[in-house]
């Protein structure tokens, strides 16, 4: 990685060791038959710890946003038989929200992420979150919502148009037209309001839906939050 990038990742890397990320002498306690990729240790990062490091990554990416070559061989090579990811991130599909640029360019093994139009929380999703957490250890669930989501315009013209939408289009942004008709006729734009009542809703059922999710929460070893990107900008802004 070029030196600049090494010099801008100096605080989040002495975070991360002073946490003792992948350095736990501990081994995991994994039901057999799990897959080898949670073997080994686990991040002792905290939830809040994760998220100072997340928060301080996409600062990084928008006050001074480089691109530079990384050693991905080496990186490859590091994570290839272990795994142990300190964030895990459901976010939307589009093309503009990749997680690990917007955080501040991280490296491989860094994030668990899900994605999908809408950054919705489906069968497999939940599967994928519930396994970050429990057998891999994240310590903290960010659901990611963004600035103009075209599943979530879409969510919205059903609302107000009673729009219909081909193949399975319809049903996958069946989801959000709760949080649409929650927010319509609120001050603000409609389309932004319903980005972020949907990431919250989202992260809401996380928390409420998942027994291995709530029983990590309230032994404070998992946080979940909903936040919201900014294509403009490109600030992550985490809500309340």
């Amino acid at each position: 990685m070029c030196l600049y990038c090494e010099s801008k990742r100096v605080d989040r890397r002495g975070l991360l060791r002073l946490a003792g990320l992948g350095l736990a002498a501990a081994s995991l306690a994994l039901a057999p038959g799990a897959a080898s990729a949670a073997a080994g240790a686990k991040t002792s990062l905290s939830p809040d710890q994760a998220l100072a490091a997340l928060k301080d990554g996409n600062a990084r990416y928008v006050s001074n946003p480089q691109v530079c070559v990384a050693d991905l061989a080496k990186s490859r090579a590091g994570v290839a038989r272990h795994q142990a990811p300190w964030a895990t991130i459901v976010g939307c599909a589009d093309s503009r929200v990749p997680p690990e640029l917007l955080f501040g360019g991280l490296g491989l093994g860094e994030l668990f992420v899900a994605r999908n139009a809408g950054n919705m929380v489906d069968t497999a999703t939940m599967g994928t979150v519930e396994y970050g957490a429990e057998h891999l250890g994240t310590p903290l669930v960010v659901v990611l919502g963004h600035e103009r989501c075209g599943a979530v315009v879409a969510a919205c013209s059903v609302v107000t148009k009673n729009a219909r939408f081909p193949g399975s289009i319809g049903p996958m942004v069946a989801p959000i037209v709760p949080a649409a008709r929650a927010v319509r006729g609120k001050l603000g734009d409609f389309v932004d309001n319903t980005v972020r009542e949907s990431a919250r809703r989202t992260a809401r059922r996380l928390a409420s839906a998942s027994s291995i999710l709530s029983h990590l929460m309230k032994d404070g070893k998992l946080k979940i939050v909903a936040a919201r990107y900014g294509l403009e900008d490109g600030k992550v802004e985490f809500l309340a």
